[in-house]
């Protein structure tokens, strides 16, 4: 699918100027926008949908042996040994009573690099991130809308899994391809299953395994599948005031918007404008193989990311309660 315009690229600002917004909703001060739909009344609905007690754990491997997919700005994240057995062969080596020996490593990596929430003030436009704050108080570490008080309250409700590529028949969405909310309705319907208010939306589309099917080709002409911005999905996402959206892509939508032309436009639409947090890189394999073999789309969705002080965004480890 060709993802070039014919004509010029609108700017957010006017392209999104009657998008609906959230701001203010829940006071001036507030930091983690629509997770605050997820009340204790949805905690229990969530845990109402626990089945079998399975388990499975959505984050994608830091340090893959196959190599880490992630966005071609960034690099994959490095893990360094500090300490190992070796340490001890040198002459000046610690010394601990009792004689114990240990390994230590240290973690270099983008936190944005693996699975990982987006904090709301991870993108803007016009000079304003979510809740008006100035995009000033982004410079040297985000004095606002961070991802710490995202990570504070932690992230509980009901998940619902729509597999886009099975509902496709593909073992995998393919480059630039584009679905809209009416798709995730069918998607849903065909599962046997309905969004709810309030749903925490989980999508699928396996495309990642191309990352490792071809390497570094993954990364030539890139544009990934997913969600496309309209102004009707924009206002689907707030009527049905869905607080998190959840895929296994990089970035969560369709990379260019094939109608205007705009890179990332529902980063702006959702996250910006109506307080969605974005969770993006999970590996959705196990679950989708679990709710395939069960016919059980709807669990109890629980995520918790990284306390860092300032932070855009930081890895987690999401958990599915079937």
């Amino acid at each position: 699918m060709s993802t070039s315009t014919p004509h010029p690229v609108p700017e957010l600002t006017e392209y999104l100027r009657d998008s609906p917004s959230n701001w203010g909703k829940w006071g001036p001060d507030d930091e983690v926008g629509s997770l605050n739909y997820l009340t204790r009344d949805e905690v229990l609905r969530g845990i109402g949908h626990v089945v079998s007690g399975n388990v499975v754990t959505l984050q994608r491997l830091i340090g893959d042996p196959k190599g880490d997919p992630v966005w071609p700005s960034r690099t994959p994240a490095v893990r360094t040994m500090v300490s190992d057995e070796s340490t001890w062969d040198s002459a000046d080596a610690p010394q601990y009573p009792g004689g114990a020996h240990y390994a230590d490593d240290k973690l270099e990596a983008f936190l944005q690099g693996s699975t990982q929430y987006d904090a709301l003030g991870h993108a803007w436009y016009d000079g304003q991130l979510w809740n008006g704050y100035d995009a000033r108080t982004t410079i040297g570490g985000l004095d606002r809308a961070s991802i710490r008080p995202i990570a504070d309250r932690g992230i509980v409700g009901r998940g619902i899994l729509l597999d886009m590529a099975r509902f496709r028949s593909k073992a995998a969405l393919e480059p630039a391809e584009t679905f809209t909310h009416e798709d995730l309705l069918a998607c849903a319907a065909a599962q046997g299953v309905t969004i709810e208010k309030h749903d925490i939306l989980i999508i699928r589309t396996n495309f990642l395994q191309r990352f490792f099917d071809l390497g570094d080709a993954f990364y030539e002409d890139f544009c990934e599948p997913g969600l496309t911005h309209s102004t009707e999905l924009v206002r689907w996402f707030h009527e049905i005031e869905l607080p998190n959206l959840v895929t296994d892509t990089i970035a969560n939508e369709v990379t260019i918007d094939p109608e205007s032309g705009i890179a990332l436009p529902l980063h702006s639409a959702l996250m910006r404008n109506l307080g969605v947090t974005l969770t993006e890189l999970c590996d959705l394999e196990a679950l989708a193989d679990a709710c395939a073999e069960h016919g059980q789309y709807t669990f109890l969705y629980v995520a918790a990311p990284l306390k860092i002080h300032g932070a855009t965004g930081a890895p987690v480890n999401p958990i599915a309660i079937l």
